[in-house]
């Protein structure tokens, strides 16, 4: 009852604010930090859609089962596609409607011991759950799941949101390499990739490919899957050609591959001292066409229906400024999915040149923040730290009217459902001790960033619409 009970204060509030515009200079200030450790807050801008200049709450077209609006229907395929449509792109649902993905990362049960506990005392069976969080996610305006989530559980779910399947072949494939062919990690990351190197020219690589994607099959023909990942923040360094050369033996095909390459490259033998930044970056694209080519061609083998949505770009300074690579994800991918971290607000000249440089959308699958006011540590976690879940809210709803200001972006999702256990240490390191979760690990909802989101989410329509047609 006291949830409802919320749920309708919420609507009241918006409805109060239908005719509230407010100048720019009247944007929300929020504190953030980038981690507990940090000393040193800074002050940002929230944009939030109640002192959006000239926007008007109103009533949303009607949506349908997906959570697409019943408006501008296109051709009916049967499955997810994309198409742009005067300029914007959008997801086109199966039965040909308009679709903005909006959905939580790794929807599932909780796996500590604290959370199992929770778990059974409140609802006893992943069913019960399932019914119950799955209808909460879409009274907060949610549409869909992200990678990690409960996807065999959903399509049992009589109306189950629209779900997102990962396959990790090179994560899977990474022991064996290292086994086989030892050697130190250098500069490893979270990853821990030998060298940080995806070995994408492995040829054991292509039995990883095939025995991880096969399973797909049994998708093919869901109506609410969106589409496919395949691994997950893999490591594109931008000096891997010098590393695949110094740091390999000669008989590795990774060695093998990187001097064939670059001997074809400058016609005819030449040593490392010769490599530019302009190889570097074609070597890079060079490396993921070679992956993307054979997780995509197990893909389009085992499911011709589904969307790919790639590989989850994630670094600033490497892969997400990197022109050739985009060129070629663009070849590949249907939507470009990219894990968005260290900025306050998406950078329009950057999104920008995501969509120039590949010809294809973009989804947001990864980004958070952390509110100081739980008793969690906050330590881990690339996530800005700030004051409040309301404070969690309103960068919530400034990141996603930035996004929606692009006509590029189809989607979002928030990293993540549940908060990390700092009890559970079978996790990775990044993922121990915050608040990332739209509910805590007894399963008790953040009302505060909740509401936030939930205002956001039930206007997308409207603000895409305001963006398309403002003077």
């Amino acid at each position: 009852m006291r949830m409802k009970r919320w749920i309708r204060l919420s609507a009241v509030g918006v409805l109060l604010g239908m005719t509230m515009t407010v100048g720019a200079q009247n944007y929300r200030s929020v504190e953030a930090r980038k981690n507990a450790t940090d000393s040193v807050w800074r002050t940002y801008t929230a944009k939030t859609l109640d002192r959006l200049p000239g926007f008007k709450f109103k009533r949303e077209p009607k949506q349908n089962a997906y959570g697409s609006w019943l408006v501008n229907r296109q051709e009916a395929t049967g499955f997810f596609r994309v198409q742009q449509i005067d300029g914007r792109w959008w997801f086109i649902d199966p039965d040909g409607y308009p679709f903005i993905h909006r959905g939580v990362v790794a929807f599932s049960p909780g796996t500590s011991d604290k959370q199992r506990e929770a778990f059974g005392l409140k609802y006893g069976s992943v069913e019960n759950w399932i019914r119950q969080q799955g209808d909460f996610l879409k009274e907060m305006g949610f549409n869909g799941v992200g990678a990690w989530s409960a996807c065999d559980e959903l399509q049992r779910y009589e109306a189950p949101l629209v779900y997102t399947v990962i396959v990790s072949p090179m994560s899977r494939y990474k022991a064996e390499h290292v086994k086989k062919y030892g050697g130190e990690y250098l500069h490893h990351g979270w990853q821990m990739y030998r060298f940080d190197l995806p070995m994408v020219f492995d040829p054991e690589f292509d039995r990883y490919v095939e025995q991880t994607i096969a399973p797909i099959a049994r998708y093919k023909d869901e109506k609410y899957l969106l589409g496919y990942f395949t691994d997950n923040e893999l490591p594109w360094v931008n000096n891997a050609l010098d590393r695949h050369l110094t740091l390999l033996a000669k008989d590795e095909p990774g060695y093998v591959a990187a001097k064939e390459w670059l001997k074809k490259r400058k016609n005819g033998e030449c040593g490392i001292e010769t490599i530019t930044d302009e190889d570097r970056n074609a070597f890079l694209a060079y490396m993921l066409e070679t992956y993307l080519q054979k997780v995509v061609t197990a893909i389009r083998k085992y499911d011709p229906n589904h969307l790919y949505l790639g590989c989850r770009f994630n670094q600033e300074r490497e892969e997400l400024q990197n022109e050739a690579m985009f060129r070629v994800a663009g070849k590949y991918m249907d939507v470009i999915s990219i894990n968005h971290y260290r900025k306050w607000d998406p950078v329009t000249s950057i999104m920008r040149d995501w969509a120039e440089w590949s010809g294809r959308p973009f989804i947001i699958t990864e980004w958070y923040t952390k509110g100081e006011d739980t008793a969690l540590p906050n330590r881990t976690g690339a996530g800005w730290n700030v004051h409040t879940q309301k404070d969690r809210g309103y960068f919530y709803q400034n990141f996603c009217i930035e996004l929606l200001g692009n006509k590029n972006c189809v989607g979002w999702h928030w990293f993540k459902y549940q908060d990390n256990d700092p009890s559970d240490m079978s996790t990775d390191i990044s993922n121990r001790d915050s608040n990332k979760g739209i509910v805590d690990s007894s399963y008790e909802p953040y009302r505060d960033l909740l509401q936030q989101m939930k205002e956001l989410n039930n206007n997308v329509w409207n603000l895409i619409w305001w963006y398309d047609h403002k003077k």
